[in-house]
């Protein structure tokens, strides 16, 4: 806001156009200027000025949102005499606009709670509020709604409270928490049959169950517990009312999982949510799916709360059986979402089962996962009118999903053998006779006549691509299951996955399979002649390369070129053609089916031998420069031609070593028109292979340095690092490729402070794949000056290698420790934090005086006090801390 305080009638005119203006432009412009006002120290008193004007719902609900926004993230912007003012403001606001809308009291709601989070003068804010608002009825309804948020608040990311801070609140409020209950209960008595009053007080007792501070005895005997249970089982609960008890019933499920510190909680919930059994038999004949699912999610959690007891003691006390019964019952529900919801808990059992390896244990469940396995071989079984192949991505395609799954964690429990022959087997429609071989299931499934189901035909297809290791252990049966997958290939339906069962077998049986290359071959000449979806027809190829990867190695740079002739031929084709209203066509199928020829033909050669792919790989390279170069602009075509390359240079290895002066010079030459990461990944793997040659070692550092210079200038733009994390990612991974196979020659030269310097610059990117490379860069250079076995650089001196990373961490290191403490408290999100500890713990066995000395600096400088007054760390933890870390 560089053109000082905008008026209100400014501001609301900008608030009309968000909401109001036709024109999408109108509505983006008045966004970004609303934006830009949320983020200046302005927002605060226009914010209050539109809340008292009471103008109208949009703009209310703007100052709202923006009040809220401020104290979760500027909070820091206000000096700490102005707290108690906008505490009484926000109290005032949110008792005069009560009715105006519900959206408008929770953002008001949560402003209220995060500054309660955050101001440590305001002592006991649940008792303030509870004897200020409660005993008039008209303010319960914005006072349940801030006793509902504050809970939800506690564990917020929004909020950097602190530990401390953290602690000293969930203490506060587990010491007002009977209170909170008991206002509850008013609420109910004074409000009689108010629906909206009963929502909001089973919503707001579900918060503080999930917060885990309310006192199980006294809820125990609470009669708001009771009530949950008898609205659960009134015939007549409205929906919205019956979802609320639900959620509150399952939260405190979830609070009591430590069930013998909350024995007595823990009895009167077992014995509520059994007594829900004929509420639910109700549910199911009025047809009323929405409350179905609601008792099926408490009698799920139930079981999982009562899991340990229920597998410790089956059929005792609340190992009662009876809850597993229950969840038999909703999986016999002809709807399988209702089953669904009951897979968490199966997965568990069988979890629990399995690691504790008890005959005595699997017997009692058997008989309940073979009634399980029976319910959900019949959800899965398709309609009888149903014509078609069910989609893998439907609803219902992707439920049969997670049917396999689960029954491939559950079967040990009742044999495969046993569950094939009586699901599958009965399915299929097939002889069931339980003595028959694998082999000869597989003999009767390829005879199947066309004249079955699609669906079925479709299903033992890939039944058959499942067997494959039953093939390879009879090669007797393999032409006859090669012959009918080869006559399913050529019909539409059955083409892909028909395809991919033949991947199985070559993957499986590759050395039975060399005899039918030249098959294989004419299958894949022909791919485009078959009706394969994408992903089938490279899995096709991969199968062939993998055959093809077993033949004599006379044969095999022949016959490599005969399988990539086709996409060779059709690259030149798109290469001479002119582009077409200014768009060439697409090279990137024919691009994917070459990678993964070149990525699975991998055979075995000895030293001496030359590769026999090297040759076909050289005749190919101009095709995919060429390509390279046309494609130039385009990010997709680049990532696909640098992808295919670097299966190339696998593929071949040392053999590729005439490719790669030309290669690095067209990477770094196109590098500089168009910074695709994509160059900075292949540059990786040219390092990997080539960075222990001498000859090669002052080559690929120039080419480092080549494409080090573009990428810091797209870097170091306003927001570089954030809007480019796969640059970040990339340049990183060539980085650490060369530290750990030519570390001296890197660390010699002067692009190493630059990149130590973008290192410590990038340790801010919360983006999982950038931030791990640039951890594993800073850890992996400090540890080549710490051991003298590293990886590939046998020929380099320790001693050298050590000295030089000695200097990089005198220059760097104390900035180093201070940004990764700085970021582990401030922005990085926890997954992270086990790299910066690799990282930190590497800095500390590098030089362990040098770093206690950085880590004390680091820890001297941290804010000892939150904006609000609490003491967000205390001396004594700070020295804790580093005694921890360093001794």
């Amino acid at each position: 806001m560089d053109g000082g305080k905008p008026s209100l009638a400014l501001v609301y005119q900008a608030v009309q156009a968000l909401y109001h203006d036709p024109d999408p432009a109108g509505k983006e412009r008045a966004s970004l200027w609303l934006g830009e006002l949320q983020r200046s120290m302005y927002a605060w008193e226009i914010s209050d000025q539109l809340l008292q004007l009471k103008q109208d719902v949009e703009s209310c609900y703007f100052a709202a949102q923006t009040m809220k926004m401020k104290i979760q993230t500027s909070f820091y912007e206000l000096p700490a005499e102005t707290h108690i003012a906008l505490r009484d403001s926000l109290l005032s606001h949110i008792k005069n606009l009560k009715d105006l809308s519900p959206v408008i009291i929770t953002q008001l709601a949560l402003a209220i709670s995060d500054l309660a989070l955050q101001m440590a003068s305001w002592k006991g804010c649940v008792q303030t509020l509870i004897e200020k608002y409660s005993n008039d009825v008209s303010s319960l309804i914005f006072l349940v709604e801030i006793l509902t948020v504050l809970p939800e608040e506690v564990h917020s990311r929004s909020l950097r409270i602190g530990a401390n801070r953290r602690t000293e609140i969930i203490e506060d409020l587990a010491y007002y928490s009977n209170d909170v209950v008991t206002l509850l209960m008013s609420c109910v008595e004074k409000t009689g049959s108010d629906e909206k009053m009963l929502i909001k007080a089973f919503r707001c007792l579900g918060s503080w169950f999930n917060l885990g501070v309310l006192d199980s005895n006294f809820m125990a005997n609470n009669q708001l517990l009771v009530v949950l249970f008898q609205v659960l089982q009134q015939n007549d609960t409205s929906t919205n009312l019956h979802e609320a008890a639900s959620d509150s019933v399952c939260s405190a499920l979830c609070a009591i999982e430590n069930v013998n510190s909350n024995m007595p909680l823990a009895m009167q919930l077992f014995q509520g949510v059994l007594m829900l059994e004929t509420a639910y038999h109700m549910a199911v004949a009025r047809e009323d799916l929405d409350k179905v699912l609601n008792y099926c999610r408490i009698f799920t959690e139930l079981c999982e709360t009562f899991l340990e007891t229920i597998a410790r003691s089956p059929g005792r006390g609340m190992g009662d059986l009876r809850t597993v019964e229950l969840l038999l019952i909703c999986a016999g529900h002809p709807q399988y979402e209702v089953a669904e919801i009951t897979f968490n808990f199966w997965y568990r059992l069988g979890e629990h089962l399995y690691k504790a390896n008890d005959p005595v244990l699997h017997e009692i469940f058997r008989p309940y996962i073979q009634r399980l396995l029976h319910g959900l071989a019949r959800h899965c079984q398709l309609d009888p009118d149903h014509e078609s192949i069910p989609e893998d991505t439907s609803d219902f395609g992707e439920f049969r999903m997670r049917v396999s799954d689960l029954v491939k964690d559950i079967i040990f429990l009742v044999g495969s053998k046993e569950c094939f022959y009586q699901v599958l087997w009965e399915s299929l429609a097939l002889c069931s006779e339980n003595n028959r071989t694998l082999t000869e299931v597989l003999e009767q499934l390829v005879q199947l006549p066309d004249t079955v189901h699609i669906a079925v035909r479709y299903t033992s297809i890939e039944l058959v691509g499942e067997m494959s290791e039953v093939v390879d252990r009879n090669p007797c049966v393999l032409d006859p299951v090669l012959n009918y997958l080869m006559k399913s290939l050529r019909e539409k339906p059955l083409a892909s996955v028909s395809a991919k069962a033949i991947h199985n077998m070559c993957s499986m049986c590759r050395d039975h399979m060399s005899q039918h290359f030249q098959v294989l071959l004419d299958i894949a000449r022909s791919l485009d002649y078959f009706s394969l979806s994408s992903d089938a027809a490279v899995e096709l190829l991969k199968g062939t390369a993998l055959v093809l990867a077993r033949l004599p190695l006379e044969k095999i740079g022949g016959s490599l070129s005969d399988l990539c002739a086709v996409q060779v031929i059709a690259l030149k084709k798109m290469i001479s053609l002119e582009p077409t209203n200014g768009k060439s066509v697409d090279p990137t199928i024919w691009l994917d089916r070459l990678a993964v020829i070149f990525r699975h033909t991998n055979p075995v050669v000895q030293n001496g031998q030359s590769h026999p792919c090297q040759k076909v790989i050289q005749e190919i390279w101009p095709v995919l420069s060429q390509t390279l170069n046309k494609h130039q602009a385009d990010n997709r075509v680049v990532e696909r031609c640098c992808r295919c390359l670097r299966f190339a240079v696998r593929c071949i290895g040392k053999g590729s070593a005439s490719l790669l002066q030309p290669l690095v010079t067209q990477m770094v030459n196109v590098y500089q028109l168009y910074p695709h990461s994509c160059f900075l990944y292949l540059g990786s793997i040219l390092v990997d292979e080539y960075g222990m040659e001498e000859g090669c070692r002052q080559g690929l550092l120039d080419m480092l340095q080549a494409l080090c210079m573009p990428t810091f200038q797209l870097l170091e733009q306003p927001n570089g690092l954030r809007n480019h994390p796969d640059t970040v990612d990339d340049l990183f991974r060539l980085a650490t490729r060369f530290i750990q196979r030519s570390p001296v020659i890197l660390l010699s030269s002067q692009v190493i402070i630059h990149l130590i310097q973008c290192a410590i610059a990038a340790t801010t990117l919360d983006h999982r794949d950038a931030n791990c490379s640039v951890m594993k860069f800073i850890r992996d250079l400090i540890h080549t000056g710490i051991t003298s076995d590293v990886s590939g650089s046998h020929e380099d001196s320790f001693e050298v290698r050590k000295r030089l990373v000695s200097q990089a961490m005198e220059q760097h290191g104390q900035q180093l420790v201070t940004q990764l403490i700085h970021m582990c408290c401030f922005c990085l999100p926890p997954y992270t934090l086990p790299d910066v500890a690799e990282v930190l713990w590497e800095a500390m066995h590098f030089d362990h005086p040098m770093f206690c000395s950085w880590l004390e600096n680091t820890l001297k400088g941290l804010p000892k006090e939150m904006s609000g007054g609490a003491v967000t760390v205390t001396h004594k933890q700070l020295t804790d801390f580093h005694k921890q870390v360093t001794r």
